[in-house]
């Protein structure tokens, strides 16, 4: 967190993907007055979901997103597709109660998220790892949400996703770890941390034609739009 600090990120948010870590983001964020959390149930995760036990840890005031939640059809040990479906239904409503926006991850899943998040009237959120082209982005992007870009971006033989990174509406712009995934190219063969960021937002930065305080400025502002609780 120093380490983040001293690049200029000074403002995390740790994010859930199942009940026991969920709550040790909590705790985390209690800890520390730059940090926030976000609760949720990763598809990725074995833990059968509770939302009653989730909802409890939601209405504490540094949770600030129901994330991170979504769909994953691409690994064939995941549960089936009907049954991520219907989890992913009752956290989206889950965030609606709570009036939270979401985290979203998505695997191979762009129409069947896209149909739940219309199921979902007035709901809000991030696309996490945003790693999709533009016409893709687009369906998010008219659905009310953030494109979130992590390391990804940096990689030289992402000219697709470079150019939804340059397109995308300066208003709907996030950027990401997903630490201790996620690298920025230069940072390969190490664990991902939230100060590698600064990899990204500077590759980002020169994409858009704006300097790094000006992207700095435009994502503080989008966070605290997006995550309320945080300001």
């Amino acid at each position: 967190m120093a380490e983040a600090a001293a690049a200029g990120v000074t403002r995390l948010i740790t994010m859930g993907v199942d009940l026991s870590r969920s709550n040790s983001a909590i705790e985390l964020a209690h800890g520390h007055g730059g940090v926030w959390a976000g609760v949720g149930h990763c598809p990725l995760e074995d833990e059968v979901l509770d939302v009653g036990a989730l909802r409890e840890l939601a209405v504490d005031p540094k949770v600030v997103v129901i994330g991170e939640i979504g769909l994953d059809f691409e690994d064939a040990d995941q549960p089936g597709r009907e049954r991520q479906i219907e989890e992913l239904d009752e956290l989206l409503s889950l965030a609606l109660q709570l009036d939270l926006p979401v985290s979203v991850h998505n695997r191979g899943a762009n129409s069947e998220i896209e149909a739940a998040i219309k199921r979902h009237a007035g709901l809000t959120g991030a696309m996490h790892y945003f790693a999709l082209d533009w016409e893709e982005a687009r369906r998010f992007l008219d659905l009310g949400f953030y494109l979130s870009f992590a390391g990804l971006v940096t990689r030289p033989s992402r000219g697709a996703l470079r150019e939804v990174a340059t397109r995308c509406p300066a208003d709907r712009l996030l950027l990401e770890t997903d630490s201790p995934y996620g690298n920025p190219q230069r940072r390969m063969g190490k664990p991902n941390r939230p100060a590698y960021m600064l990899d990204t937002a500077e590759l980002v930065a020169q994409l858009r034609g704006i300097t790094l305080d000006e992207l700095g400025d435009l994502e503080s502002a989008n966070a605290e739009r997006l995550f309320r609780r945080m300001t």
